[in-house]
This record gives structure tokens, C-alpha cells and sequence, in this order.
């Protein structure tokens, strides 16, 4: 019986790709593209694997910076367990009223900006923050004791020179004095700009009076150590860094004015002893 033939090698492009000569152009190609593919599929499945690790570490970020501003944060214990002492809610910018409807523990600030259903409009001539749209609604974060607020923690963002800079500003009970304030987002100049992490700048801002009996704003950041008149309520600023630290004013005296948090901390300011209930 004759030899049966030699079973024919396999057919299709990998066979054609892998008849190619090894210098052949059209071969090189072919497998840049295949790399190419492989990388681009694992770096997507990685994005998505990862994304809920980014999302919840990006959330216990700013729920430190918000326990650091208002002076509670115990490093020695996980910033879960600390937040249960602070009380979010939810605020209407234009009437000061608590509302519901939102996560304020996770709630995106710069999405909702962009949305022009949940958003307004800044007139030019009132956005010394440079935001462009503020959302209707902003959450504000409460540490209480017996009913009454000790602290109140605002969500602060405003531009600097590079970039929005996000961040908290803490006010005692009173509403009026300044707790503590830190950033968790900025793209400024590290060793200029940036010193606004720096938690001996920082540290100047505790005890500062932030607005008068009539609501309104007084904190400044003057150039040089305070002296004289109006001290309570001035923070020197930061040297070789003027367009940061004048951005760091101009978001503070929005978010306190009557565009931002104003009516809020009027109706905080009001209410006998700082009780949150509902009048």
C-alpha cells in the first residue's frame, strides 16, 4: 500500500503571516498591531478591575481631608470609623434649606457642575472664583455633640494659577471662625503654589474670623505677616506663589458669600445654640 501524503500545512492569515519572510514590512506590522491589541485589551480590563479600588480610595481621601479640617482626625484609627461622627447633608445654595435627593458622602462636584440641569451659571462679574457653574445643591459635612453643631465643613473649589483647586473649609459651631482648612485636588507648583498642603500655612488660617456679625466676608490673604488692624481675619500668604494664594482668597470669599454658602450659614448663625433640626 503507498504512503499516504503528508497531511498539508494549516491554512489562513496566520499561516500566510507565518510564511512571510522574518524581515518582511507586512509581518513587522502585523505583529506591532497584534501587540498592540493584547496591550490595549489588558490595560482596559485592568481600568475596569481597578476602577471601584480607585473610586473608594479617592473617597476615603476626601473624607480625611474633611476629618483633618475639622480638627478630629485620629491617624491611628481608619478614616471609616472616624467619619460615623460626621453628620452629611445636603444644602439648597439659593435658600440655605437642607434637601434631599443626593449622596452627599459621594457626591462629584465637578460632574455635577457640568450639568445643566443640576447647575447654574456664575455671572462674570460675581465669579471671583473663576468656576463658571456652581451646582444648585452642595453638601455640607456636620460634627455635632448633643444636638449641637461644633463644627460645619464646606466643600470649597475655586482656580488658582494652574489649575481648580478643591478642597474643605472647617467653621466652628458659630459659623463665623475658622476650624481648619485642606485641599484634595489641585495642579499647582510643587514648592510654590503648592505649598498650600502645607500644614504650617494651613495651620494659620485655625482661629481666623471669617465673617462679621452681618455675614459678610472678611478673611484676606495679604502679602507678609499680619500686623496691626484687622489681623483676626487676615493669613499671609504664600511667598513666590501670589496667583495661588490670591485663587485661595478669591474661592474662600465665594463659597462664603451669598453666591455660595452664605444663606446656608446665615440660617446656621440663626438658629438657637446651632441646632440642626429642621424650623
Amino acid at each position: 500500500m503507498p504512503p499516504e501524503p503528508a497531511t498539508s500545512a494549516a491554512s489562513g492569515p496566520l499561516a500566510a503571516l507565518r510564511a512571510l519572510p522574518p524581515d518582511s514590512p507586512v509581518r513587522a506590522f502585523a505583529i506591532v498591531i497584534a501587540v498592540c491589541l493584547v496591550c490595549s485589551i489588558l490595560v482596559s480590563s485592568a481600568a475596569v478591575v481597578l476602577a471601584p479600588i480607585q473610586h473608594e480610595n479617592a473617597l476615603r481621601i476626601r473624607q480625611r481631608q474633611i476629618l483633618q479640617a475639622a480638627g478630629v482626625l485620629d491617624p491611628s484609627r481608619a478614616v471609616e470609623e472616624q467619619f460615623s461622627q460626621v453628620t452629611p447633608r445636603m444644602v439648597d445654595l439659593e435658600t440655605g434649606e437642607f434637601v434631599e435627593g443626593r449622596d452627599p458622602v459621594d457626591y462629584d462636584i465637578a460632574a455635577v457642575s457640568r450639568d445643566p440641569s443640576a447647575s447654574r451659571a456664575v455671572p462674570e462679574d460675581l465669579d471671583v472664583a473663576k468656576i463658571r457653574r456652581s451646582p444648585e445643591a452642595m453638601p455640607v459635612y456636620l460634627v455635632e455633640r448633643d444636638g449641637t453643631v461644633e463644627t460645619v465643613v464646606l466643600p470649597v473649589h475655586g482656580y488658582g494659577l494652574w489649575s481648580t483647586m478643591y478642597g474643605y473649609l472647617a467653621l466652628q459651631g458659630d459659623g463665623r471662625t475658622v476650624k481648619g482648612l485642606t485641599f484634595y485636588q489641585h495642579g499647582e507648583t510643587p514648592g510654590l503654589g503648592g505649598e498650600i498642603d502645607n500644614p504650617s500655612w494651613q495651620a494659620k488660617w485655625v482661629g481666623k474670623e471669617a465673617l462679621a456679625a452681618d455675614g459678610g466676608v472678611l478673611l484676606q490673604v495679604v502679602k507678609g505677616e499680619p500686623r496691626g488692624e484687622g489681623t483676626e481675619h487676615q493669613v499671609d500668604g504664600l511667598a513666590g506663589a501670589t496667583l495661588t494664594a490670591r485663587g485661595v482668597e478669591n474661592l474662600v470669599r465665594y463659597w462664603l458669600g451669598q453666591q455660595g454658602f452664605g444663606p446656608f450659614l446665615a440660617r446656621l448663625r440663626a438658629e438657637d445654640g446651632g441646632s440642626t433640626d429642621e424650623s
